[in-house]
C-alpha cells in the first residue's frame, strides 16, 4: 500500500520537468566523466600507463584542451541573443 501512494505521489505530470532536468544533468556528468577517463592525457587507467610517470606530451594536452566545441565558439560573441542585445543597447 505504501509503494502505491509513493508511486502516485511522484509520477504526476507536474514532476516530469524535474525528471527531465535531473536526467539531463546526470547525462552531462556521465558524458564528462567518460570524456575525462578516455581522452584526458593526465588520467591513466591501466597499470602500464601509470608506471610511465609524468609525461611531457604537450600535443596530446593541446588536443584535449582545444576540443571541437571550443574551436566552434572561439570567434563567436559571448552573448546568448546578440541581435536582441544590440537592438536595446545600441542607439541608432
Amino acid at each position: 500500500m505504501a509503494s502505491s501512494s509513493t508511486f502516485s505521489r511522484w509520477l504526476r505530470p507536474e514532476v516530469y520537468p524535474l525528471f527531465a532536468a535531473v536526467g539531463v544533468a546526470v547525462g552531462i556528468c556521465g558524458m564528462q566523466l567518460i570524456r575525462n577517463i578516455t581522452t584526458n592525457p593526465e588520467v591513466r587507467v591501466t597499470k602500464e600507463n601509470r608506471a610511465a610517470g609524468i609525461l611531457d606530451n604537450f600535443e596530446e594536452g593541446e588536443r584535449y584542451s582545444q576540443h571541437s566545441l571550443r574551436k566552434f565558439v572561439r570567434n563567436k560573441s559571448p552573448q546568448i541573443m546578440p541581435n536582441l542585445n544590440n537592438f536595446f543597447s545600441d542607439p541608432n
